[in-house]
């Protein structure tokens, strides 16, 4: 039995549209059951979130111990990389108090979880303030972190400067920890389990839910480290495949259709490995508030990917043809990939497409609204086509990594 505690939170998204009740605790228990676990969670939740708990609860097959709580926490997103409105009741956080043999614990933002535990995995899910895990006089034997890169640096102050490999040791020792995941995007995972350092693969896949991917990585490691005895590179592995087929599919699976998921693991170049920034050309229109907008939300967005972005509205600016058009044509011929935003068939943005396979640089083309006869160039030109907005970002960042 694999105890889980942390948050169930109601979680909307306006595209592509969703709205259920999940949270990090609410999924990772959906995942391990589906998967074949026995589960037991822990969650401090409103009398309508319950309800919708204790539903999933008796159709996937696990426990759910409820702690009252006055009000529900919501998470709104515009997209499935946004950062979320959280809306939250006025009620006082909740201190959760766990024991058990196997215990996964997430952080929450509407509270804690204090555990005592022989073997714990704990996942921080804290972008601000990360807490470790035994401030709050949490204890295990045996302890697991599994958080990415910027939770690892924000737990480890002076961190700046030191490599992966360096910040996983000193995590490890910092917190008591035998194992230490740090998730690292584009390169997998790394894995640190007793002085023993390996990596995993991330994987493609054709299209990317975001929300919760993590919880769904979180949930599959436990299973795997906790319960079915397999070493911290083995269930890391398992988790990374098994995350790819959640954010595919948008769904857990079970043992049987994992074991006939076979996804591509990405492979980046050494290039790229040895501190590369690729350079990504962002076409697409800019005439309206909304455009504009577009543009900026695709700019951020793939330079938080850890890309370098030319954008002819951001680094040339308006002009006449004589001021702007060589200005661009060098910003496609110096970039490595192009994303192209492409819904309203901007006759601009139609020819840097065009340009950039001339050169022969793979092109990404994001458009929701546009005919398959209207893509028909594009797609006859080899250019990846996606009608969904994170999976066109993760398809530029996967197609500029392996260059």
């Amino acid at each position: 039995m694999i105890t889980i505690v942390g948050g169930v939170y109601r979680e909307r998204c306006m595209r592509p549209g969703w709205d259920d009740i999940y949270g990090s605790a609410g999924r990772a228990a959906a995942a391990i059951a589906r998967f074949g676990g026995h589960v037991e969670l822990h969650s401090s939740v409103d009398s309508s979130t319950q309800l919708v708990m204790d539903a999933r609860a008796a159709a996937e097959g696990f426990k759910f111990n409820a702690v009252p709580a006055q009000a529900g926490v919501t998470f709104e997103y515009i997209h499935g990389l946004a950062n979320p409105d959280i809306r939250r009741g006025t009620h006082a956080r909740s201190t959760l108090k766990v024991s058990g043999e196997k215990v996964l614990r997430f952080g929450m933002i509407d509270g804690t979880a204090v555990v005592n535990a022989d073997f714990a995995v704990f996942d921080p899910q804290n972008a601000d303030e990360p807490e470790s895990f035994r401030a709050n006089g949490s204890s295990a034997k045996h302890l697991a972190l599994v958080l990415n890169r910027h939770e690892a640096n924000l737990l480890l102050p002076g961190s700046s400067g030191l490599t992966i490999q360096q910040i996983a040791v000193a995590l490890a020792q910092q917190e008591g920890a035998e194992v230490v995941v740090i998730k690292m995007g584009p390169l997998g995972a790394l894995v640190y389990d007793n002085g023993k350092i390996s990596t995993v693969p991330a994987y493609r896949t054709e299209r990317v839910w975001k929300i919760g991917s993590g919880d769904t990585f979180a949930a599959h490691f436990a299973l795997g480290w906790l319960d079915n005895g397999l070493s911290a590179q083995d269930a890391a592995s398992i988790a990374s495949i098994a995350t790819a087929f959640y954010c595919e599919t948008q769904g857990f699976p079970d043992k049987a259709l994992l074991a006939a998921f076979n996804p591509k693991a990405l492979q980046p170049s050494q290039r790229y490995r040895d501190g590369y920034v690729p350079k990504v050309y962002l076409a697409g229109p800019f005439f309206t508030l909304a455009e504009l907008w577009m543009v900026g939300q695709a700019r951020r967005d793939l330079k938080a990917m850890g890309l370098s972005v030319f954008s002819p509205y951001h680094d040339v600016g308006l002009g006449s043809a004589e001021d702007v058009v060589e200005k661009d044509l060098e910003g496609v011929r110096d970039c490595d990939v192009l994303f192209a935003i492409g819904d309203g068939l901007d006759s601009g943005t139609i020819f840097e497409i065009g340009y950039a396979r001339a050169l022969n640089k793979p092109v990404v083309f994001y458009a929701e609204n546009e005919s398959a006869q209207d893509k028909k160039m594009m797609e006859g030109s080899d250019c990846v086509i996606t009608d969904d907005y994170v999976s066109a970002i993760y398809q530029m960042t996967w197609e500029a990594v392996e260059l």
